[in-house]
């Protein structure tokens, strides 16, 4: 049996975050395939963490800077290894490189972080965000390294593989682009969701370790709520997520309506029972899968450019895309209020996930592409010679810096 090796940076949450839920994806498209699979981590178990063994994968605590690896994945021998984000590529990669050369070597981006933080810090600094940002980076030193270094990358949004092939001139051939792979939308799934005149009232949802919903949440409070509130001053807006900090439950005010719920016990429940899904996102990377789902649950959404980035193509979306705040709440406002206009972008979000998400729309394809990369490996790594490089060098200081690290605790 072909063995998948996940190295993972967590254990998979996939009720705590999109991550988590486009990892579950992933094991499903591998296990699909006839893979034998082994989550492994570094991390702590979590009370959150999805019971692997219930969906037929192993699963082995790793550590880091230790030989225990070395051994471990040697015995294993993987046909596919998969780095669950670049810094795990960046503690392992070199030690599957050397103890099991012949394995395919998939890192999960999840999205680019060096996109992300460098429009983090433009904004902390009240500036545009200019591409040359990116340059500046060293963490997008670090993970440009590592993807040149794995066989492939798989990308979840268009707009990050149009900006590695353009601004940082990675070849195609290194990228997949693979988003979130859903299950389609049809009559029965739609026959089963709330209608308008059951919903009631605005939701959030987002993980509260995930800087960009921390500030779309203080974003909302102290300047889209206001103007909802003073055109609906019965309005709720719930506030979920999981992992929130002293400082985020101090935003709770009832007689506000704004209220901090914290982790929902049942996000798609959540979702699917409001009106109106509210997501003024200033910054981020990716695509946003509370977007996602709340297409999935036919709940209109308004969001800024950055949530709806590279999400819905030439599709109309599912509500409304506004970076003013008085124009965002005034439409929230209007989606809340107007039954046919809310029906018309509810059937929007269903064609955006049948049309862009679907499941089926990218088995057949990747299945191919991991089947030929198996079969024409060593022409696919002389064909990345920057890789190669970057792989040498890896070797010759990661690894001794980690052999370092591992005589010292001893």
């Amino acid at each position: 049996m072909q063995q998948l090796l996940i190295i993972g940076l967590v254990w998979p949450e996939p009720n705590s975050s999109a991550a988590g839920g486009r990892m579950l994806q992933l094991i499903s498209l591998f296990k699909e395939q006839g893979y034998g699979i082994m989550f492994s981590s570094p991390a702590q178990d979590s009370d959150f963490m999805v019971d692997l063994k219930e969906i037929g994968v192993e699963k082995k605590s790793i550590t880091l800077n230790c030989p225990s690896f070395d051994v471990f994945v040697k015995a294993l021998n993987p046909t596919v290894v998969l780095f669950d984000r670049f810094m795990m590529e960046e503690q392992f990669g070199w030690r599957v490189a050397e103890n099991c050369p012949n394995a395919l070597r998939l890192l999960d981006t999840e999205d680019l972080h060096c996109l992300r933080l460098a429009r983090q810090k433009a904004f902390k600094e009240n500036r545009l965000f200019l591409t040359s940002d990116l340059i500046k980076e060293e963490i997008a030193k670090r993970e440009i390294a590592s993807i040149l270094r794995c066989d492939l990358s798989l990308m979840i949004s268009e707009i990050e593989v149009e900006l590695l092939t353009t601004t940082f001139k990675i070849d195609k051939a290194l990228l997949y682009y693979l988003p979130f792979l859903l299950e389609q939308i049809t009559v029965a799934t739609f026959e089963k969701l709330l209608p308008f005149e059951e919903r009631k009232d605005f939701v959030f949802i987002g993980n509260f370790l995930h800087e960009p919903n921390w500030n779309a949440v203080q974003y909302l409070k102290e300047s889209i709520w206001p103007l909802i509130r003073k055109q609906l001053p019965q309005a709720i807006l719930n506030i979920y997520g999981a992992y929130p900090s002293q400082k985020v439950l101090q935003l709770h005010q009832p007689k506000e309506g704004f209220l901090i719920k914290g982790r929902a016990p049942k996000a798609q429940e959540v979702v699917s029972s409001a009106r109106v899904v509210l997501a003024p996102l200033r910054f981020g990377a990716g695509v946003k899968g509370k977007l996602v789902e709340a297409m999935q649950c036919g709940t209109a959404s308004v969001t800024t450019a950055i949530g709806a980035e590279s999400m819905h193509g030439d599709l109309p979306w599912n509500g409304f895309i506004a970076d003013n705040p008085q124009v965002f709440a005034d439409e929230a406002v209007q989606l809340y209020n107007d039954k046919k206009r809310w029906l018309e972008v509810q059937l929007n979000g269903f064609a955006i996930v049948n049309q862009r998400y679907s499941k089926a729309l990218f088995v057949e394809d990747f299945k191919k592409q991991i089947f030929f990369l198996l079969a024409n490996l060593q022409q696919h790594r002389l064909n990345n010679f920057m890789g190669a490089i970057l792989q040498h060098h890896t070797l010759s200081s990661t690894k001794y810096m980690s052999r370092w690290i591992e005589a010292k605790n001893k």
